[in-house]
């Protein structure tokens, strides 16, 4: 979602009162994020104890379609981390019921999540000269997503919507069904800052930054226990009904280190602190996926990760069928790369990348950051390379756009300077 920073708007409201003097929901107080196709087909989260996302199934840019490829597998990866998936609509719609019903028609029969799971319109641009169009346009499409059996609401941020929405005439209809978005700066912010609460009243989602991790990230709050719905008891690995998504979600959330395969997506749990080799596993680590490219007794390899890890410290995301994204391949950019020598190492050119991660500037890229390729070999195949005389890992990592570390992870290397004319590395 776009972003902006807002102005405080000191206090909090009496709405706290009310929630917390009235029934207890499991989910109150819940931190989760939410994701589009710039967090990739598995998604991210921050801190072990997020507990939802929601998830952009695609828009509507004034009658333009974008649908999210990525919207299937973010849920199921989801579920299968025993999160509570939810979806949102890019809502550019207007004031138009016409345009409204365009997306609603298209998008409603391919939601994945459970019935009753929160399906919200994101209404932060393109609004009409006429508030009360912009209202009917926004009210049309709740009362579609309440009707097709999901929790309506509506995303945007404070001052957009006093600009443009009467959005008392929605929670009047709708109440507690507001999903806002307020902060002060782009710092890393892990929790909610009370301060710049945006105060509006039916506020049950408070989005509190764009960068909850470094790189960024949204982090929300639920202040009323709403991201329970559609889910028994707040348990997302029992959702109420079933879905093509939230099915592969479960089945991966079922496998068990002895099942985890070469080829499977996974993640590292924030649970675990350190590589077979005894070497502590960075934060930003944990928050990425990534597919396996060799197990070994009960340790496996991940791409770009440059060590091995036990499978017990890994949760697959899928289970090496349907949602495996065999052909997107990524990168987790180490000290000194560039986007050249990354675009060499998968065969294609930084433009190529630029293009594919929306990267405005190409110089500036940093560590931890996650670059993606879709096309060229899969990223679970080995490419070989054979050792000639007078190679040693360093010439051969620099001719192959690789690095020593990866060489010397894929190929179970003990000793670096000891390799021999003749030998098969894979890289």
């Amino acid at each position: 979602m776009k972003k902006l920073i807002k102005k405080a708007a000191i206090g909090m409201v009496a709405f706290f009162v009310v929630a917390a003097g009235g029934p207890v929901f499991a989910a109150v107080g819940d931190q989760g994020v939410d994701w589009s196709k710039y967090n990739g087909d598995y998604g991210n989260f921050g801190y072990d104890h997020d507990k939802f996302t929601i998830a952009q199934i695609g828009g509507t840019y004034g009658g333009s379609f974008v649908d999210q490829a990525t919207y299937s597998t973010q849920v199921a990866s989801a579920i299968a981390q025993g999160k509570r998936a939810h979806t949102y609509i890019w809502y550019q719609v207007g004031g138009s019921q016409a345009i409204a019903k365009a997306a609603l028609d298209r998008y409603l029969p391919k939601i994945q999540t459970p019935k009753n799971s929160i399906v919200a319109l994101d209404y932060e641009s393109g609004a009409s000269g006429d508030k009360q169009a912009n209202t009917d346009a926004i009210l049309y499409g709740m009362r579609r997503v309440k009707a097709a059996g999901y929790t309506p609401m509506y995303y945007s941020y404070k001052p957009y919507t006093l600009a443009n929405v009467n959005y008392k005439q929605i929670i009047k209809e709708f109440p507690n069904s507001l999903w806002i978005a307020e902060y002060p700066n782009y710092e890393v912010t892990p929790v909610p800052n009370y301060s710049f609460f945006p105060s509006m009243d039916g506020i049950s989602v408070f989005q509190f930054t764009s960068t909850y991790v470094a790189g960024g990230l949204d982090g929300n709050v639920d202040l009323t226990g709403i991201t329970d719905k559609g889910y028994e008891g707040g348990n997302a690995t029992k959702p109420d009904t079933d879905t093509p998504a939230t099915d592969d979600g479960k089945d991966a959330n079922e496998v068990t280190p002895s099942e985890i395969q070469e080829g499977m997506a996974v993640t590292i749990k924030f649970s675990a602190t350190n590589y077979s080799t005894g070497q502590a596993i960075p934060k930003w680590v944990k928050e990425n996926s990534y597919k396996v490219l060799q197990k070994s007794g009960n340790k496996v390899l991940l791409d770009n990760i440059m060590s091995w890890v036990a499978a017990s410290d890994v949760q697959a995301l899928d289970t090496g069928g349907s949602n495996s994204t065999g052909n997107t391949q990524t990168h987790i950019v180490q000290s000194g790369d560039t986007l050249s020598a990354v675009a060499s190492k998968w065969g294609t050119n930084w433009q190529e990348l630029a293009r594919q991660n929306s990267l405005s500037n190409p110089n500036m890229i940093y560590t931890g950051q996650v670059i993606r390729f879709t096309g060229g070999q899969s990223g679970t195949k080995s490419r070989t390379y054979t050792v000639r005389s007078g190679d040693n890992l360093s010439s051969i990592a620099s001719r192959l756009g690789t690095t020593v570390q990866s060489l010397v992870s894929m190929n179970g290397i003990s000793n670096p300077n000891l390799i021999y004319a003749g030998q098969t590395l894979n890289y």
